[in-house]
């Protein structure tokens, strides 16, 4: 099953995906720095919802991809129910 991202699609994974980057090196930075523990949790937890926002914008694509028989040559609909239920499990991992 492979994920096609275009467009508006592709850089909105890869801008929440590059806010995540440097969200993490902020908490490196802040432990090296001894910095409080509640500012370094803040800014773990910020990272963890961009990762999990850019998670959950590939799972909608492949979904939507799977509904309509895009990225997959068409498929065949047993094709498609099996996709759907990988990507069923992928948004569960999220959850």
């Amino acid at each position: 099953m492979e994920l096609e991202l275009a467009g508006a699609e592709l850089k909105s994974v890869l801008n929440r995906l590059r806010r995540a980057q440097g969200q993490i090196s902020g908490v490196i930075r802040m432990l090296e720095e001894g910095r409080d523990y509640e500012e370094v949790v803040t800014q773990l937890a910020a990272a963890a919802r961009a990762l999990d926002r850019a998670g959950f914008a590939i799972i909608a694509t492949g979904l939507r991809q799977c509904m309509t028989g895009d990225g997959d040559g068409g498929g065949t609909a047993g094709d498609r129910e099996e996709a759907r239920t990988r990507l069923e499990k992928l948004f569960l991992s999220l959850a």
